[in-house]
């Protein structure tokens, strides 16, 4: 977990307005917001943007997309507007390229034909050029049942000597795929929500810690309340946290492996815990009765 030549790198974490409607005007809104934070992060001196969940197109609602609304049911993605959704994610690649911002911004992603579309993070590089796309591979009951395809492949990424890699919401549940970064070494994993559910940021915190490296935390302003945008660091603690009270935001951190917060967890306790995986105990093991019966006193 060593970055080439030892730099920091700042990073930026929206917490944008999130929307349901992936309408017109809902889209277009989104776009001009998006910029606007990206301008924002930009001038602050940041390298890379991070944007929540469906920034770009709305987490569309389960009840609005439904072809039997408002019942839940299989979504009807012709309400949609993906010539318009085309249009802004074009113009935020353009902004990216401007400003010479790497842009992590989730969106809905259409597929062919009949095929339900994937719940995605676009990966954006500082040279104007999307590079990349994480597909949210573990879905909810009512994802799978009604609106998306799930993705397959995890997602990673390197910028000025860092690599990222991206997990999406209720992924958080998951640990296997945070220890899969781990194993694919990743410094900091970018993790977008579209959730107020205070328990994400715990569990954050513990894949963090757990996995000694960085976690990049977005979520739309409306539930900053709950638990807002931030950054938590390889220990585990929250290292810089957005504003509480429901308004957009733009959180700044440096990406350090030197720092207090993450240098022991860096250089000491990640390494040991892949020393301790790779079989380092087999030869320690032993062949005693007072081992192998477990009924012994």
């Amino acid at each position: 977990m060593e970055t080439s030549d030892g730099s920091v790198l700042r990073i930026a974490v929206a917490q944008s307005t999130g929307s349901q409607d992936p309408s017109e005007a809902e889209i277009r809104a989104n776009g001009k917001h998006v910029r606007e934070l990206m301008r924002q992060a930009h001038d602050q001196g940041a390298r890379l943007i991070l944007f929540p969940e469906g920034a770009l197109s709305g987490y569309p609602s389960k009840h609005l997309m439904s072809r039997t609304s408002p019942e839940a049911g299989p979504a009807d993605w012709d309400k949609a507007d993906w010539l318009v959704l085309r249009a802004e994610l074009d113009e935020t690649i353009a902004l990216a390229g401007e400003l010479e911002l790497w842009t992590v911004i989730g969106s809905i992603h259409r597929l062919t034909g009949s095929n339900r579309p994937h719940n995605s993070v676009y990966v954006i590089s500082a040279a104007g050029e999307l590079v990349d796309r994480y597909d949210k591979r573990l879905l909810s009951f009512t994802e799978i049942s009604h609106l998306y395809t799930p993705g397959t492949a995890p997602v990673v990424f390197d910028v000025e000597g860092y690599r990222f890699g991206c997990a999406v919401c209720i992924e958080v549940n998951y640990p296997e795929l945070f220890l899969e970064y781990e194993r694919l070494g990743v410094d900091c994993v970018l993790f977008s929500s579209y959730s107020e559910d205070p328990m994400f940021g715990v569990l954050a915190q513990g894949h963090a810690a757990g996995n000694s490296y960085w976690l990049a935390f977005s979520v739309p302003a409306q539930y900053s309340p709950s638990v807002p945008a931030g950054v938590i660091a390889p220990n585990g603690e929250w290292v810089a946290r957005g504003s509480t009270d429901g308004l957009p935001d733009v959180v700044l951190f440096d990406l350090d492996p030197s720092a207090p917060d993450a240098e022991e967890a860096v250089t000491y306790r990640r390494p040991w815990r892949l020393k301790a995986r790779s079989g380092l105990y087999n030869e320690h093991f032993v062949t005693d009765p007072r081992s192998q019966t477990k009924t012994l006193p």
